[in-house]
Order: C-alpha cells, then structure tokens, then sequence
C-alpha cells in the first residue's frame, strides 16, 4: 500500500469518525432508520413539556412556620459542643500516634 493511499484512507476515516460522533449528539438512536423503535414500543406523544424550567416563578410559600430563635440557638451550641468534643479527640489520638512514634 502506498503512503499517498494509506494518508487518503486515514484522511477518510478521521472524517467518517466526526462526522458520526458530532451526528451522534444531534439525533437520538432510536430515530435512526436502521435502529428504529420495537414493533410493541408504544407511540411518541405529540405535545412537548415544557422546554425550560420557570425561572421567574417563585416557589409557593410554607404552610408551618420557621424555627424559633431558641431552638436555633441551643442546636446551634450542641453542634459545637460535638466538634470541640472531637477536636479534643483527635489531638488526643493525634497525641498518641506522635509518642507511640517517638518511643
């Protein structure tokens, strides 16, 4: 085989790869004609949803109301609570592991 055949088939087959993988993300498979859909498959609706999300349109608002500013506060103050409680436990360990090291 020649080098100036060998560089067309390779020129034609780079082109036949884009050409399929940029095809591929503009139709679905099942539109292929070869692919098609199952003889049982049922019908495509016709009616499309909404295209977008409704941007502007603002969520309804709650029926219950927020949390009470006590409630707030005193979860607030256990979830400190537990992560000085596990800083503490990690210098601890982290204490250890250096002497177990340093012996």
């Amino acid at each position: 085989m020649s080098v100036n055949r060998t560089k067309t088939v390779l020129a034609v087959g780079a082109l036949l790869l884009s050409a399929l993988a940029l095809g591929g993300c503009s139709i679905s498979i099942a539109d292929l004609p070869l692919v098609g859909t199952p003889a049982d498959a049922p019908g495509r609706g016709k009616e499309v949803a909404e295209p977008y999300l409704p941007v502007e349109e603002l969520p309804p608002g709650r029926d219950e109301a927020t949390m009470a500013p006590a409630d707030r506060a005193k979860i607030k103050a256990e979830l400190l609570a537990a992560r000085d409680r596990q800083a503490s436990a990690t210098a601890a360990k982290d204490a250890a592991a250096k002497d177990a090291i340093a012996k």
